[in-house]
């Protein structure tokens, strides 16, 4: 009378065929929000609400949220909530949301089986849009729920197509009118694959989370003169891509240098390019880079921008073109609540389920959640450390350990004072 593996896998599994899509390896799934694959996705885990007596609501965003009130709690106090969400990035992986809201799901089947004596209701949630695949930004579901979004702003968000979050929801009947208050929940908890490497080389089955990292973006431009390639001397050339290319090459230096002074956790990337004119015999005008700053702690990722304004100064100087470096996001790092961390602790011993601790190098809904009440955050291993990709894989025992200590850290928290 405990997680049955079984009945995991076979809703992990069920949910995969939603937005299935054919691959030479794996299984891959494009399940982008308020599209019909989602509308099925939504219907099922309703429906599996339902059969383990959860009362479903459904807030303006589409955010799903299952509430299991047993007879030993007090219905009125504040609810323990685990999930995740359900869509997608395009030909993205079978487990990545859906493990953290179906293991949710059964770790309260779990619970109802062993008649655990919880004092608090237990929630199941499913966010909207997380991945940002269709519109944009990602974390959009917790967003709104923990008041960082306005249900205005996101509902007239619109597709590449100009289709609204608002218009899609309607089309599949998941705009809801339930407003969904994440500052009201006692603690939250999400389970989610690691997407890197570290819990399998370790050979540890899951993994509690200290921090998640922090984000920063910025775009970086070079503008410099657009000549004649073969016309133009070498020492009459002011090329943007010249001065773009030692700028990217500073960006991965300042993030090693940062890197190596630490733990190892921070990373700085230049993720996209735009080259004008880009034409072979021309000497590239100008060049627009997108750029990511990630980690734990704060200082270091504004030591990393501190590394690369002085950069840019000097190729500035150095090259003859115009720079600009302008930040256009900006997330704290989210520690995890010692009362949350505590808790999965106890639910792995509990479980004779062994952890590590580590922190997370990806965004995840209890960043946001983090930030009006106590988070916690529980990984299991991604074979290979891929995710994001139809390979994306976690052993079926790997899910069902995982939820097990999820099952007692929510056991814990449901019957705290």
């Amino acid at each position: 009378m405990t997680v049955e593996q079984d009945r995991l896998r076979a809703d992990i599994e069920a949910n995969a065929t939603f937005g299935a899509v054919e691959t030479e390896a794996g299984h891959g799934r494009t399940v982008y929000a308020g599209t019909e694959a989602n509308r099925r996705a939504r219907d099922r885990l309703v429906e599996r609400m339902e059969d383990a007596d959860l009362d479903v609501v459904v807030d303006p965003v589409g955010t799903i949220l299952g509430v299991w009130t047993p007879p030993t709690a007090d219905p009125d106090a504040a609810p323990v909530v685990a999930g995740s969400h359900l869509d997608s990035v395009p030909q993205g992986g079978i487990f990545d949301g859906p493990l953290g809201v179906y293991a949710a799901l059964e770790a309260v089947r779990s619970l109802q089986a062993r008649e655990v004596a919880v004092e608090r209701p237990i929630g199941v949630v499913s966010f909207t849009e997380e991945e940002g695949a269709r519109f944009g930004g990602g974390m959009l579901g917790s967003a709104v729920a923990t008041g960082q979004r306005r249900v205005e702003d996101a509902l007239a968000l619109e597709d590449d197509e100009g289709v609204t979050l608002a218009d899609a929801l309607d089309g599949i009947g998941y705009r809801g009118e339930t407003a969904i208050d994440a500052s009201e929940w006692d603690a939250f908890l999400e389970l989610h694959v690691e997407q890197d490497t570290r819990l399998e080389a370790a050979d540890v089955p899951a993994g509690i989370v200290t921090t998640i990292t922090g984000i920063a973006q910025a775009d970086a431009r070079f503008d410099g003169e657009a000549n004649h390639a073969g016309a133009t001397p070498m020492d009459a050339r002011r090329d943007a891509l010249a001065a773009a290319s030692e700028f990217v090459l500073a960006v991965e230096e300042a993030g090693r240098t940062e890197a190596d002074a630490g733990d190892n956790t921070a990373v700085a990337t230049v993720g996209s390019a735009a080259v004008a004119p880009n034409g072979t015999n021309v000497v590239p005008g100008a060049v627009d880079l997108g750029v990511d700053v990630r980690d734990v702690e704060r200082g270091s990722m504004e030591r990393i921008f501190a590394r690369l304004d002085d950069a840019l100064d000097s190729i500035a100087d150095e090259r003859l073109v115009d720079t600009s470096f302008e930040r256009v996001l900006d997330v704290d790092p989210a520690p995890m609540s010692d009362r949350c961390r505590d808790a999965l602790e106890s639910g792995a011993e509990a479980a004779g389920v062994e952890t590590m601790a580590m922190h997370s190098g990806a965004a995840h809904d209890a960043m946001r959640v983090s930030r009006v009440t106590d988070a916690g955050m529980l990984f299991a291993p991604s074979r290979d450390g891929l995710s994001h990709n139809p390979r994306e894989w976690t052993d079926w025992a790997d899910c069902a350990a995982a939820t097990r200590v999820l099952e007692r850290a929510i056991g814990v928290l449901g019957s705290a004072e």
